[in-house]
């Protein structure tokens, strides 16, 4: 008996592992049918898009935890309407892109967006947009490369407290735990928000259904536990009292109904960066950059250098 109850223990743990484990690899099979382009960086294969015509300012734009570089698609083209060449592109994990092995901290995104920009022969002056994790990345690879940048467009920015909370933070907090939590229970909940997100705006149903199939590939729950426990662990205080020392041009845009990202970041951010310019969108959530695109690109140029 308590060999067989052993044996049941032993499969309940280790189950979602082997689900993982059977997940489709990103191939260049799976890669025929993706829009844009590849480069072979060196961490991996990087994914990626140009909007506009080949002269202009160019804005270039980093995504979030879960959703990949489409979520960019329609802010690209209000900014396209604006005169900007924009680049979008997935990050290593998510989307068309590798999934490398390694701690996903600062380093390892700022090395992606280094060798991307390399690759694309884009030099200085660039306005740098970053969603959620990617106002994060953002910020990180702003500090570092100040000189480089016209400005930092953060939207719904990760970096400044109260996130993660509830499921993500068990995730992050209690390893190994948390590995067979977001393996077991993340790919539904996964699922759901994007069901939701489809019940709520269908015409954004084409997005919801990308935004669901990422936990269909292997190297996708794995890139999230990392982010977690790496670029998503700590406050970015640090980074923003550099950039105001710099005069970075910092713009905030914030999604006053986001039940993700809470608005008390404002407050760090002014503490951190009092030159820094802050704006809300009324009405929007944590998927402004899809709700709310039009909104988001208006609100940059009301406020951009």
């Amino acid at each position: 008996m308590i060999w067989f109850l052993l044996i049941v223990i032993a499969a309940v743990a280790l189950f979602p592992f082997l689900q993982e484990r059977r997940r489709p690899t990103i191939t260049d099979d799976a890669r025929v049918n993706a829009p844009g382009h590849f480069a072979e960086l060196s961490q991996g294969v990087t994914h990626y898009r140009w909007f506009g015509f080949e002269t202009g300012p160019v804005a270039v734009c980093v995504h979030g935890l879960t959703t990949p570089g489409f979520v960019w698609d329609d802010i690209a083209q209000g900014l396209v309407a604006k005169g900007y060449r924009v680049l979008t592109y997935d990050l290593y994990g998510r989307g068309y892109s590798d999934r490398p092995d390694g701690p996903q901290a600062d380093a390892f995104f700022i090395r992606q967006l280094e060798d991307l920009l390399a690759d694309q022969m884009v030099a200085d002056d660039v306005t740098l947009f970053g969603y959620s994790m990617g106002g994060a990345i953002a910020s990180s690879f702003a500090a570092k490369h100040p000189n480089r940048l016209r400005q930092l467009v953060l939207v719904a920015p990760a970096g400044f407290g109260g996130f993660p909370t509830g499921f993500f933070r068990q995730i992050r907090n209690n390893p190994p735990f948390g590995d067979w939590l977001a393996h077991a229970r993340f790919p539904r909940k996964h699922r759901e928000a994007s069901a939701n997100l489809k019940k709520a705006y269908p015409s954004l149903s084409e997005a919801a259904d990308q935004q669901a199939e990422q936990v269909d590939w292997a190297g996708f729950i794995p890139a999230v536990v990392s982010s977690l426990r790496g670029i998503l662990r700590d406050m970015q205080e640090r980074e923003h009292r550099k950039l105001a020392k710099e005069d970075m041009h910092v713009i905030a845009i914030w999604a006053a109904n986001d039940a993700s990202i809470p608005l008390s970041g404002m407050g760090n951010l002014t503490k951190w960066n009092r030159s820094a310019v802050q704006l809300q969108i009324e009405g929007a959530t944590h998927w402004l950059p899809l709700t709310h695109p039009q909104e988001v690109v208006e609100a940059f140029a009301s406020a951009a250098e």
